[in-house]
């Protein structure tokens, strides 16, 4: 299903009971947090939340908030176009899985996914509601000139202004007492690979220095940085391009595990089934959503030095401290008259990011298992905050599959953040926590069944030794085969037999 504006999606949301107003005014800083923490601390998720009157410095924002808007299945699915993400994920697994048709009915069966597929495509337009408001920043400094001074956006002497929209007009959190300023949560930032023109749409944090300058947190590892390398290497600006709100299926897409080079927005059309129009941006050579409530225009400068951006309260549960990182220049913010301002938090779990980041699990382990066939169930534990903890479930044939698995995980793209992988059986339901502690401490030999290696770490991670590097361990739960020089007999699970199970479930349904 496909959403025309955020204002829609949080409309369907308040029709089918997933959203609650609230009407009094709450701060930007630190108390929208507060609140919106308690709710996606409840059971399920919570409810959405639109904040009807943010404040930012004490003054009503003209922008309304939302958030928690994808915190919890329910809501994943609504976003993705399906009665759940189950559905959703079987529908993409059928259709990357697809063979060569081999009678008249799988043939019209493979067109009929073909001609879903034509609505995957990005259309250009000439126009779109992201542009019914246009402001256009004054020209930037030359090289040659110094770079402004950049004014603490949390002074209340540095209010928002009125009339043309500046950052200090959007309602953007400052989420958590230490974090170094504001921090727009929840951008799709559209970058281009300077070589190949390939679109690249991925989800950084932004923190606001003042109403024309941003950090730009892309990690190392990522797209978007590889992009920005390439501009460095040349001394060329590089053009960005975020975008807030339009349909919810964008910050989906925007964090999904797509390989590099293909298009994030191919995958959004997909799932909304419906082509994604988009327009030329007013004053960058990129192309963004019509459809966006937000877009913020701008580009890093190669010449300019890096600056500090952070601390920031970081999904790892802990603030990450401060690190030089680009800084963004803005040059255009254009919106609809009506945009709804776009917000998630994240921090200690279960979070808003927990259902997104299962979601992904869900929708690509399909994809996952064409790489691995004996592979049968993923895992990501919301302690694990995403990668740090993977639970695997396989139908093991053969010895040391459990370590094949590993390897293999660890050098598929972001899994190569993977701290801890526990490997076990295909009867072991990997979404429970408790069932698959249950086999770890019974299935292994501590001294036998821990593999021990290295590689790249998430910057994010404050553990270890040195930034981007660490350790991994792999722990093999599954049941041992001779093969794997275990020379006793593996005792059976204690179970008791379907047929004493129905009998005694009729005794007490009063059928007996």
């Amino acid at each position: 299903m496909a959403f025309e504006s955020f204002s829609d999606w949080v409309s369907r949301l308040e029709v089918a009971g997933e959203l609650r107003r609230i009407g009094q005014p709450l701060a930007t800083e630190l108390e929208i947090t507060e609140v919106a923490n308690r709710e996606m601390k409840r059971p399920g998720g919570g409810q959405a939340l639109l904040i009807e009157r943010p404040t930012v410095n004490g003054l009503v924002s003209s922008f309304p908030l939302a958030i928690n808007t994808l915190g919890s299945w329910k809501r994943m699915a609504m976003s993705l176009g399906g009665e759940s993400v189950d559905a959703v994920a079987a529908e993409l697994g059928a259709l990357v899985q697809a063979k060569p048709p081999t009678s008249l009915r799988e043939t019209f069966s493979l067109l009929s996914k073909a001609i879903e597929l034509r609505h995957a495509r990005p259309k250009t337009v000439r126009d779109g509601a992201c542009k019914e408001v246009i402001h256009r920043f004054d020209p930037p400094p030359t090289r040659r000139e110094p770079w402004p001074a950049a004014p603490n956006i949390l002074d209340p002497a540095c209010q928002p202004t009125t009339g043309d929209p500046t950052l200090l007009d959007l309602p953007i959190l400052k989420c958590w007492p230490l974090d170094g300023g504001r921090f727009v949560t929840l951008p799709c930032v559209i970058t281009r690979d300077p070589d190949t023109g390939e679109r690249n749409v991925g989800m950084y944090r932004i923190q606001v220095y003042d109403d024309r300058t941003t950090g730009m947190h892309w990690q190392l590892q990522k797209v978007a940085a590889r992009h920005g390398r390439r501009y460095y290497e040349t001394g060329t600006r590089m053009p960005v391009a975020i975008v807030l709100g339009g349909d919810p299926v964008f910050p989906f897409a925007a964090t999904a595990p797509l390989p590099d080079g293909l298009d994030e927005l191919l995958l959004a059309g997909y799932l909304r089934r419906k082509s994604i129009e988009l327009v030329k941006c007013e004053s960058v050579d990129l192309e963004v959503p019509a459809n966006a409530d937000i877009v913020i225009e701008g580009y890093i400068d190669p010449l300019e030095p890096l600056r500090s951006e952070g601390p920031f309260g970081d999904h790892t549960g802990f603030y990450t401290l401060p690190e030089p990182y680009p800084v963004f220049h803005i040059t255009a913010i254009t919106h609809r008259k009506n945009a709804v301002y776009p917000a998630t938090i994240v921090g200690i779990p279960p979070m808003e990011d927990f259902y997104i980041g299962a979601a992904s699990v869900k929708l690509f382990l399909p994809v996952m298992r064409m790489n691995f066939p004996e592979l049968r169930d993923l895992a990501l534990p919301a302690e694990g905050v995403f990668h740090n903890l993977v639970f695997a479930s396989i139908k093991k044939t053969y010895p040391m599959q459990a370590y094949k698995l590993m390897h293999g995980l660890w050098g598929m793209g972001q899994m190569m953040f993977t701290k801890y992988i526990v490997v076990v059986d295909d009867d072991v339901d990997v979404h429970n926590t408790s069932e698959v502690l249950f086999r770890l401490c019974s299935n292994t030999d501590p001294q036998r069944d821990v593999l021990a290696t290295r590689g790249p770490a998430d910057v994010l991670d404050h553990a270890t030794t040195s930034i981007g590097v660490g350790g991994k361990l792999g722990f093999d739960a599954t049941r041992k085969l001779p093969g794997e020089g275990f020379t006793r007999q593996w005792p059976p699970l204690i179970r008791m037999t379907p047929e004493i199970q129905r009998r005694v479930d009729a005794i007490f349904s009063g059928k007996i």
